[in-house]
């Protein structure tokens, strides 16, 4: 059994979202988001990190996934969510657990087929692999998906070996 954090930095709202992994089964725990409402930058970051220790606390995963920064414009904005992912990963490597990091692209790729994928895609494929009743936030549900994408990254790798043994000169036996 493995059980993945997914973590959506921001610098106003960090999403996180728990699933635990059972072989081919994957089941949903939690999900939510860590608000910021200070203006003051140095306590958002403290507000972001003890809130990701909380969810750590919390639910004890074995794994986390975060997602990697995008920039596009605003170098100020990329900057201050640089340091809101910083936060969180030192919330998460403080408890020394492993982290894995995903571009938007690599998250999208992995959920919907697509890496310039809608988030209301992201949102629909995670409500549908998980089972859910409703759909999760946006930061909730770019959580998730940055959690579903680790765990089918990892399953594959998992399975590469299993594969690779029955190559011999670049053709399969």
């Amino acid at each position: 059994m493995t059980r993945i954090l997914g973590i959506d930095p921001g610098s106003r709202i960090t999403g996180y979202g728990v699933i635990e992994v059972q072989g081919r089964r994957t089941v949903y725990l939690a999900s939510g988001c860590v608000r910021v409402d200070d203006e003051n930058f140095p306590e958002r970051l403290r507000t972001i990190f003890e809130g990701v220790g909380e969810v750590v606390a919390r639910y004890q995963p074995t794994e986390i996934a975060i997602e990697k920064v995008f920039v596009q414009r605003n170098v100020d904005s990329a900057l201050k969510l640089g340091q809101a992912r910083g936060a969180a990963i030192c919330a998460v490597v403080s408890r020394s657990l492993p982290v894995a990091e995903y571009s938007p692209a690599q998250i999208k790729q992995a959920l919907v087929g697509r890496g310039a994928a809608a988030k209301e895609q992201v949102q629909h494929m995670v409500k549908t692999l998980l089972q859910l009743i409703e759909t999760p936030p946006a930061d909730a549900a770019d959580a998730l998906a940055c959690a579903l994408c680790h765990s089918h990254i990892r399953q594959t790798l998992n399975a590469l070996p299993i594969a690779v043994r029955g190559m011999r000169g670049g053709r399969w036996r």
